[in-house]
């Protein structure tokens, strides 16, 4: 799954190439898993809106939205012409359940002026830009068409990913954002848990967007055992996990997050900080510090990856 690092570059691409655009349609696919909100809402608030700005907020890819003026339109169904990998067209929605529309609408009543479209990727979601005679690719779930003369498609092959809007500034991610967190703020998550520390790093609802691989190498830079319980971590081990994962997330933006299965950029590039793994992925391997194999063990159903000599 995308974590913050994998997010933040894509929410960055994102933000250079469609930032002022404006969606003048969408088109909503039947499956019903990738939608959080009603397809009627989802039409409502992105047709016809301009993108003012596109960023992250934990492990979410959130699109401010402005529309120039209030509206009524009725929600219209119509065919596409779009043309998936299969070469079959799209089958129209079912009648009040999903919007399956190349010129969706809102529904009657006074559409919203400002909305946040929000995206979860998922384990296999992707964001792409494409140019409109591009092949849709077989498990494409929403497409919109931009003023620009390009599409901004969302394709989710196992459909873990999740579209939703909500008024703007209603959407929250929960949790302390790291990149952003101070000592006393951090410290304050810990307190008093007896969890295993990698699991409260896990915890979205504490610490948001840190995931599998950065907690294993921030551990590791702070050299602290992943089962080790976060209340008997001691105030300057907590301060310095919190320095570790902050150089570990920037130092994985700046390569553009880890590439370990599909995961690609807005602009379909892989990432290049899984050349920097310490420990994740490297179970048997000598550590690069002191040469000790390293060793995988499962928490919590995860696996983690530690060096048993430098992490205490």
């Amino acid at each position: 799954m995308p974590e913050l690092p994998e997010v933040e570059t894509i929410a960055r691409g994102l933000a250079r190439r469609v930032s002022g655009d404006v969606i003048e349609s969408i088109w909503l696919g039947q499956k019903p898993e990738p939608l959080k909100s009603p397809a009627r809402e989802i039409a409502a608030a992105l047709a016809h809106s301009r993108i003012a700005t596109v960023r992250r907020m934990g492990k979410h890819i959130v699109f401010d939205l402005e529309q120039k003026s209030l509206a009524r339109a009725p929600l219209r169904q119509a065919q596409g012409r779009l043309s998936p990998a299969n070469g079959r067209e799209p089958k129209p929605a079912r009648q009040g359940s999903k919007v399956n529309s190349a010129q969706a609408e809102a529904d009657e009543g006074v559409r919203p002026t400002q909305a946040q479209w929000i995206v979860h990727l998922g384990m296999t979601g992707r964001l792409q830009v494409c140019e409109p005679k591009s092949e849709v690719l077989k498990h494409t779930h929403a497409i919109l068409k931009l003023a620009s003369g390009r599409e901004l498609r969302f394709v989710d092959p196992r459909r873990f990913g999740r579209l939703s809007v909500a008024c703007a500034g209603g959407f929250e991610a929960g949790g302390l954002e790291p990149l952003e967190a101070d000592s006393d703020g951090f410290l304050a998550l810990f307190r008093g848990r007896k969890t295993p520390i990698k699991s409260a790093l896990l915890n979205q609802k504490l610490l948001r967007g840190v995931g599998n691989i950065y907690a294993d190498e921030s551990l590791f830079r702070a050299g602290i055992r992943p089962r080790r319980r976060a209340s008997t971590i001691t105030r300057g081990q907590l301060a310095s996990l919190l320095a570790s994962v902050k150089e570990v997330l920037r130092e994985a933006i700046a390569l553009g997050g880890s590439s370990i299965s599909d995961y690609v950029d807005a602009d379909g590039e892989e990432g290049f900080f899984q050349l920097q793994h310490r420990v994740y992925g490297r179970e048997g391997e000598p550590c690069l510090v002191c040469k000790t194999p390293v060793k995988r063990i499962v928490i919590a159903g995860r696996s983690s990856h530690y060096c048993p000599r430098c992490q205490k």
